[in-house]
């Protein structure tokens, strides 16, 4: 019937949707979302394992350990040490270029991403959602395309929630007794995702919560409850163990081998070197990020942020019908307690007994909520609640009816932050690679100076640069004023000190203008075309003028010699 012909076209879609987010991810994605998408994992690991000139952000000196480092190296290391492989086995000449560099961590992720889908797949009969509707809507979704394809660790922290509301969500055939077996793997991903980010706790308080009041409303005997619980917490302190090590061998740089020695001594002495030094990165992350001065250093948002804006930015429609559903839902609620009907019932009974859709919300909202309490609030902190709202949007009663609205609207976030977002950077690092590698440059050393200003920080990996080689010094100038960017590049014009240096500057077309008023010249110039900088944008009338390529590119300058 028409019900059977729906899902064939969902199923169809949904396929479709897949191929582009996995064939986006190869193209590659050109948009460029936010510095810790490089920085948090694939440029430290090009520096460790590819021994490649990279930039160490402060959370990875050893002097400042505030993220674990067994994440980086299970995603980026993995596929870095791969490459490594492939070219030391002669399997490819240049298997490590700037394409590679770029594409394999992100198709490590891309693949992961998949874990979603199977979790919307296995999650939809549970929850009384339409299985195939809640695939289209999650593969449709831009924050998927986009965000679940990069090098976050909010995209492993979605992962990880998707897994853990899966583990929560599974009932004996019989109908209400939980499934007894997952207590020990949720106490691993809970520790695993604490120690990925600490804000992962605002994402497991819910499933934590469901899980405990579906064994207390299922299990008679308090020893069972018991049992359940001290499995979850033996786990948990299993994985924290696992974590503290790789963290503190890493970052104190723990010889290995005398781990290794037969001598018992020294295993001894090496014990009380790690316990001695021993690294929590999640309780640096959070003292450091509880702290209202250094938060406020990386920017401070109303607390309504992501409720008003970054919810609305990230889902659209979706997150302003669950918004008014939520108000219909709190009504109901508040009415029942006037009535007075469900007070001595508790709160199990309320999770596991109210329809799927209002703890669906709960599921959604709670961890919003937890987020709001702090002031540093960026969109991609949320793509966690991709999982929850697309079952709650999708389920049977509730018929989709913006369609045309989801399309417009998830077609637009695509084109800005998987195209335009920043998205002549990467280009840029990929033409300036090839020029820095090329024939002509090899055979005689030239020396290069790399100038980028008012852009995102440029990861240095990119240009695959080995740690030994010192030909070329990137200079990141970042927002910097017209003063001092035009003193920098009339300071390196004047003193060029070689027969064959190269200096660039790498600037977007709408503040082209300062690198004129500064005097000097220039040898050539590239245009790169997409770029849009959200700090610089292009004035609107403008657009309409004659001049937009420009005002929506990035300009590769070269600068002539001073004679």
């Amino acid at each position: 019937g028409a019900g059977a012909a729906m899902a064939m076209v969902a199923r169809a879609l949904w396929a479709l949707l897949a191929a582009l987010r996995a064939g986006w991810c190869l193209l590659p994605q050109s948009g460029y979302l936010h510095p810790d998408e490089f920085f948090q994992a694939p440029e430290v690991m090009a520096g460790d394992i590819l021994n490649l000139q990279v930039y160490y952000p402060w959370e990875f000196l050893s002097s400042s350990p505030c993220r674990t480092v067994v994440f980086p190296l299970m995603t980026s290391g993995v596929t870095y040490w791969v490459i490594k492989s492939l070219q030391q086995l002669d399997m490819c000449s240049s298997c490590i270029n700037s394409y590679t560099l770029l594409v394999s961590p992100r198709l490590l992720f891309t693949i992961f991403s998949f874990i979603l889908d199977y979790s919307v797949y296995r999650l939809a009969p549970f929850w009384g959602a339409d299985p195939w509707k809640a695939l289209v809507l999650l593969a449709g979704s831009y924050v998927t395309l986009v965000f679940y394809t990069r090098t976050f660790t909010n995209t492993l922290e979605g992962l990880l929630f998707a897994l853990l509301m899966v583990l929560v969500s599974s009932r004996k055939s019989s109908g209400s007794s939980a499934e007894p077996t997952s207590s020990s793997l949720i106490g691993v991903i809970t520790t695993a995702g604490f120690f990925n980010r600490p804000t992962f706790l605002a994402f497991a308080l819910m499933p934590l919560l469901y899980w405990a009041s579906l064994i207390v409303d299922s299990q008679k005997s308090i020893k069972t409850l018991i049992n359940h619980f001290l499995k979850l917490i033996l786990c948990a302190c299993f994985t924290a163990i696992v974590f503290i090590t790789a963290d503190t061998c890493y970052f104190t740089s723990v010889s290995l081998d005398n781990l290794y020695s037969t001598n018992q001594s020294s295993l001894i002495d090496v014990i009380a070197q790690l316990n001695e030094k021993m690294i929590v990165t999640p309780f640096n992350f959070l003292s450091y990020n509880l702290n209202p001065q250094n938060l406020a250093l990386h920017g401070s948002h109303p607390r309504v942020t992501h409720f008003v804006v970054n919810g609305v930015m990230l889902f659209g429609i979706l997150h302003i019908m669950a918004i008014s559903a939520g108000f219909r839902m709190l009504k109901k609620y508040v009415h029942q307690l006037m009535q007075v009907r469900w007070c001595y019932r508790g709160l199990p009974a309320l999770l596991v007994h109210s329809e799927g859709s209002s703890t669906l919300l709960l599921f959604y909202f709670v961890p919003l909520a937890f987020l709001s309490l702090f002031s540093h609030q960026e969109p991609r902190f949320l793509i966690p609640l991709i999982l929850p709202l697309v079952l709650f949007s999708a389920s049977p009663n509730r018929t989709v009816k913006w369609k045309f609205l989801i399309v417009v609207f998830n077609l637009l976030g695509a084109l800005l932050f998987g195209c335009l977002h920043q998205g002549g950077l990467i280009p840029c690092l990929f033409h300036l690679e090839q020029l820095i590698h090329s024939p002509a440059s090899t055979s005689h050393p030239r020396h290069y100076t790399l100038l980028f200003a008012h852009t995102y920080m440029p990861p240095r990996s990119l240009l695959n640069i080995k740690k030994t080689e010192l030909h070329v010094e990137v200079i990141d100038m970042a927002g910097s004023g017209e003063e001092t960017l035009c003193q920098t590049v009339e300071q390196r014009a004047s003193n060029f000190t070689c027969s064959d240096c190269h200096i660039f500057i790498i600037i977007p077309g709408t503040v082209r203008a300062t690198i004129t008023k500064c005097g000097v010249s220039l040898k050539n110039e590239t245009l790169i075309f997409p770029h849009l900088s959200m700090e610089d944008p292009p004035e609107i009338p403008i657009l309409s003028s004659g001049n937009w390529r420009s005002q929506l590119g990035l300009y590769i300058l070269e600068l002539e010699r001073d004679h």
